[in-house]
């Protein structure tokens, strides 16, 4: 069933999270049962990140480095087949633009096709560690919204060496990022929502929000989009923060604020336990707030761990 669908269908605010493929050589048992409690509350779909490749430098006996390409989270299609086996929800794989021709997207997207999925994320990705600027692929896309296009191609039987019969187009339900607080790349607030803007133009039917931490943020960015006539659901992005690192790592990774608030009560903490605490609390107040305001779902990147989600969604849901 179709993200979309399930919002239409819902009579109240639904709950949905994001998690991580396992490093590789990790099980995907352990990540399985790890979420397995959020199953409680019922998630209609669950996200599972795509990464591309990543290069490291193999010196040899002669001095010379070598740049070997390695993938450090690979099976995103293998683990949505495994979370729809296991708990019987969709899984809404990511697919990026960096690092993937569209002759490899269009695979992976027959694969997931194949196995039944009907939603996919599509997003441009971010450059590697390695490289100070995104650059696309030579045969890829430079923007969310090309990736779009080809997805919705596929939908109308569009393949990019032929054209295929009725009984062989995709029918995927496309969702697409947004940023509260402005992609980091973006010059304006303005640039970034006709971005948004062309990515729902070519077929994005929803839209998935960067974590922020001030509903605020949230709640403007809705406005806007709604003043552009773009009627379409915006799901919010949370975290809970747990960690003394993240107060640090978060908003310098993902070019966010922590409100002031927030930012005095962790000051406060001396240890990790004490953050998650204050975390936890700071995401259920969230959460009810958006609730009352009457967002679709509430979408929690648990990064793979779920105990503070379940704490979180044990309040709201």
């Amino acid at each position: 069933m179709k993200v979309t669908e399930y919002i239409q269908n819902a009579d109240k605010t639904l709950f949905s999270f994001e998690i991580l493929p396992p490093l590789k050589g990790q099980s995907l048992s352990n990540l399985l049962e790890g979420i397995a409690p959020l199953m409680e509350f019922k998630p209609p779909f669950i996200d599972v990140t795509y990464h591309r490749e990543e290069y490291v430098y193999k010196k040899h006996a002669n001095g010379l480095l070598e740049k070997v390409s390695t993938r450090k989270r690979p099976g995103t299609v293998g683990i949505c087949a495994a979370i729809m086996n296991r708990f019987k929800v969709d899984a809404v794989p990511h697919l990026l633009c960096g690092g993937f021709s569209r002759e490899e997207t269009e695979n992976a997207l027959i694969d997931l096709y194949f196995i039944g999925v009907e939603n996919v994320l599509a997003l441009r990705g971010d450059a590697p560690k390695t490289d100070a600027n995104f650059v696309p692929h030579n045969d890829g896309h430079r923007y969310a919204s090309g990736l779009v296009e080809q997805i919705i191609g596929m939908n109308k039987g569009r393949y990019l060496h032929d054209e295929t019969e009725v009984g062989f187009q995709t029918d995927f339900c496309v969702g697409v990022a947004g940023y509260p607080e402005k992609h980091f790349e973006a010059p304006s607030m303005n640039y970034d929502l006709k971005k948004l803007k062309a990515k729902v133009d070519a077929g994005a039917t929803y839209v998935v929000t960067q974590m922020f931490f001030d509903n605020r943020k949230y709640f403007a960015f809705v406005e806007k989009v709604r003043e552009m006539g773009l009627d379409i659901p915006i799901i919010p992005g949370l975290k809970p923060i747990t960690t003394l690192s993240q107060i640090v790592n978060l908003p310098r990774i993902f070019f966010l604020d922590l409100p002031d608030d927030l930012l005095t009560a962790l000051e406060k903490c001396k240890s990790n336990a004490d953050v998650k605490e204050v975390g936890i609390a700071w995401a259920i107040q969230q959460s009810k707030e958006l609730v009352a305001y009457g967002v679709p779902t509430l979408h929690y990147y648990t990064m793979s761990r779920a105990d503070a989600t379940y704490r979180v969604a044990k309040e709201v849901f």
